[in-house]
């Protein structure tokens, strides 16, 4: 791999010029420029990225925390991030925390060395130590999706709550009066603002949730799992809301396993909105959050504060949207 002192060499000027021609520090002759960019093409020279960093105390490189990788929801957040990150001129270098709290110090570290510009963090679950390793890493930090309240940091987050009244609201507007819930796993803000919207919309509909949250793990097998557990109570449920998109497909082939047919017998109604959910045999009704605009605000936000056009936290909660498909239809009176 050519340096650039073999550069230099072939240009038959200093290395202090190739410098300033490849970081664009100080005036070099057109003749001279000339010289040293034809030898960047001729030896298939690569500038060191860490090396102009630390000239620059800057990389352009934004980094990223996912609590799950193989999650279709983070990994659409994940593919809008980018894409947003590449049109400003940035790069993203994503970790996965493996839905571990314990994980998430090691990868700051390794983020921090890298000398990321910037941090868009998805938390993994309840960790007391994340604020201040957070706060050590000492670059700018918007968190999407899981809010940590002792952090001063930027936020974008979808209405949680709010999807879940849409959801129950959807099925009671349906008939529907035994409404289920598969929950998310505790420590998780999200899975816990879900289950307390579907509380309070049961509340405000004068129905009982008593012995129908079953919690679970935000997988497609825990899903499974929670399903067989709701089909085995009597009287069974005619409507179940599930914490996410993925509980929700497992949930759909339990319910195919003990032939029980959806929606003609049991409706069921997602979180989410991930790209499997259209496909899905019936498709699934579900609760959409826009990923597209979270990403795009993340991006934002976070250019804001490393560019210095903005220092105080922001906090931006969007709107979710029912998406009505074939999953979902009207109680049958003895369908059960």
């Amino acid at each position: 791999m050519a340096t650039i002192k073999d550069v230099a060499r072939q240009a038959g000027v200093s290395v202090t010029t190739v410098s300033h021609v490849v970081n664009k520090t100080r005036f070099v002759s057109a003749q001279g420029r000339a010289r040293v960019e034809q030898a960047i093409r001729d030896l298939g020279y690569v500038p060191s990225a860490v090396a102009r960093s630390l000239q620059r105390s800057a990389t352009h490189t934004l980094g990223m925390l996912i609590p799950n990788s193989s999650n279709p929801y983070f990994a659409e957040i994940v593919r809008a991030i980018e894409d947003r990150c590449f049109g400003a001129g940035y790069n993203l270098l994503l970790c996965n925390t493996d839905d571990e709290p314990r994980r998430q110090g090691r990868v700051l570290q390794v983020l921090a060395e890298r000398r990321v510009d910037g941090l868009v963090v998805v938390s993994s679950g309840d960790d007391p130590a994340l604020p201040g390793l957070l706060g050590g890493v000492h670059v700018p930090t918007v968190m999407v999706d899981r809010e940590i309240d002792s952090l001063p940091c930027d936020l974008v987050e979808t209405a949680h709550m709010q999807g879940a009244l849409l959801a129950v609201q959807h099925l009671a507007t349906l008939g529907h009066r035994r409404i289920a819930c598969i929950g998310g796993p505790a420590g998780v803000a999200t899975a816990g603002q879900r289950a307390e919207g579907w509380r309070m919309a049961l509340a405000g509909l004068g129905l009982s949730g008593a012995g129908l949250l079953h919690a679970s793990d935000f997988t497609s097998e825990g899903g499974y799992a929670a399903m067989h557990a709701i089909l085995r109570q009597a009287p069974r449920p005619s409507a179940v809301f599930v914490a996410n998109d993925l509980m929700a497909i497992g949930a759909l082939c339990a319910a195919h396993e003990c032939g029980v047919a959806v929606p003609d017998e049991l409706s069921l109604v997602g979180f989410d909105d991930i790209e499997p959910a259209r496909f899905t045999c019936p498709p699934l009704t579900t609760v959409a959050q826009p990923k597209r605009r979270i990403a795009n605000l993340a991006v934002d936000m976070l250019l804001e504060r490393i560019q210095g056009r903005r220092q105080e936290p922001r906090k931006v909660v969007l709107q979710p949207e029912l998406r009505v498909r074939a999953s979902s239809a009207s109680f049958r009176e003895g369908a059960p």
